[in-house]
């Protein structure tokens, strides 16, 4: 199944669900993360904690991620804590897996090489 969630900001980031045939939902993302996206981001990946037994975050194709990126992964990650759910992120290039690694998501949050790696973790 595939669900393309749209662009939140034109040409600024794309968000694209995928289901895989157990049901987790892998989240791509294209572009940047910061204010302009995360509310729409947010609500597709609270709306995937909240109906699928794990969720991985592709991070392959972003460039740029701010806070309200991190608080939105934050949320998200919290949601599927208290739902019992898994909560992945996976395949962020150096710049978004060194803003990961400053603030100390990647302690947080389970944090992959891969979706591959991500899903079989």
């Amino acid at each position: 199944m595939v669900d393309i969630e749209g662009a939140a900001v034109p040409e600024r980031l794309l968000i694209t669900r995928t289901t895989t045939g157990d049901g987790v939902s892998i989240v791509i993302l294209a572009g940047e993360v910061d204010l302009d996206g995360s509310s729409q981001l947010r609500d597709v990946l609270l709306s995937s904690v909240r109906s699928a037994p794990g969720t991985v975050v592709d991070f392959g194709e972003v460039g740029f991620l701010d806070s309200s990126g991190i608080n939105v992964l934050i949320s998200a990650h919290r949601a599927a804590e208290s739902r019992g759910v898994w909560f992945r992120i996976a395949a962020a290039r150096d710049a978004v897996e060194r803003v990961l690694r400053l603030v100390g998501v990647d302690a947080l949050i389970d944090c992959h090489p891969s979706v591959e790696q991500a899903l079989t973790a």
